[in-house]
């Protein structure tokens, strides 16, 4: 997420009352989760086993729990808790705009889009042209839909990441302040929810195609052409390359790769990144054809228990 205008490290240190290390005026341009960031942006950490990642990461200021020695033409923020901080940065420069009607002053349509009744569109929410967007949609604040966009009655556009941080007390929300961005030529079927990225983006590329009743979390990009069937779930910071078919009932742990053209069968869980130009079956999923002999094999075992019975 960048700021809408250059920050600097004072400022920023003012507003969540944290020490600094570095030029007062080192500029601060925005702020990212470890795997988005790029130079002028503010990543948070911590965890001492995150450490080294954070420091040695694009990011060019580190919101941190521990004075350490600071990279050379990087600054830190000394904070007893960055992820409280982190939060405060978010709410600060990114605030929940109440809205009390149902497409905000703010938005853009585009020519030829057509809008069906009891659908919501929030603040700064950006439609392209000859899009359809059947009724009861929720498109909340900050969304980008391209041109030739169908959305399907009941689906949530942007709802908040699901991430939490156990503290004694309770889970601790991190507070999202992404977007979600959908391509051109993208078709989104009934009852999806697409969750907007904590600081960045969740993505769907030109020409992808969603089932009904899909989720896709928080900072997931869904490449060119893909093709996802119903109740397959998604988690969050997942790369989903060009031309991948999901069948229904997959599901997807966070972080991982699935590699472009590759075929996931139906009912298969995802536990590692495939490779692509492959079919996989099975949790965890493996390719297709090695895991039906295994389950062939799995057969003969009552067969191989009696033979050995009668053998002995």
């Amino acid at each position: 997420m960048r700021f809408p205008k250059a920050q600097n490290l004072k400022d920023i240190a003012d507003l969540i009352q944290a020490e600094f290390v570095g030029n007062p005026d080192f500029p601060v341009l925005g702020m990212n989760e470890i795997h988005v960031v790029e130079e002028g942006d503010i990543v948070f950490v911590d965890h001492p086993k995150y450490y080294d990642k954070a420091l040695e990461s694009r990011a060019t200021i580190v919101l941190i729990n521990k004075k350490v020695e600071c990279p050379k033409g990087k600054a830190l923020l000394i904070s007893d808790d960055p992820f409280r901080d982190f939060n405060k940065l978010t709410l600060h420069f990114r605030p929940f705009a109440p809205s009390n009607v149902s497409i905000a002053k703010s938005a853009e349509i585009g020519e030829g889009t057509i809008i069906q009744p009891n659908v919501f569109i929030g603040n700064q929410v950006k439609i392209g042209k000859n899009c359809l967007i059947h009724p009861n949609v929720s498109i909340y604040d900050h969304c980008i839909i391209g041109d030739h966009v169908t959305i399907h009655a009941g689906t949530v556009l942007g709802a908040d990441a699901f991430y939490y941080k156990n503290r004694p007390e309770g889970f601790d929300k991190l507070i999202s302040g992404g977007r979600v961005v959908v391509e051109d030529y993208v078709d989104i079927g009934a009852s999806c929810t697409i969750d907007r990225g904590v600081t960045g983006d969740t993505t769907i590329k030109e020409g992808s195609k969603l089932d009904n009743q899909i989720q896709v979390g928080h900072d997931t990009v869904i490449g060119k052409k893909c093709l996802i069937a119903s109740h397959t779930g998604i988690a969050g910071c997942t790369v989903i390359e060009d031309e991948v078919t999901l069948w229904g009932q997959v599901g997807i742990i966070s972080g991982v790769t699935i590699g472009k053209k590759a075929v996931v069968l139906a009912q298969s869980g995802v536990a590692k990144s495939l490779e692509g130009g492959k079919t996989y079956f099975g949790s965890p999923a493996e390719e297709a054809r090695e895991k039906m002999k295994q389950m062939a094999y799995i057969k003969q075992v009552p067969f191989l228990m009696e033979k050995i019975k009668k053998n002995s």
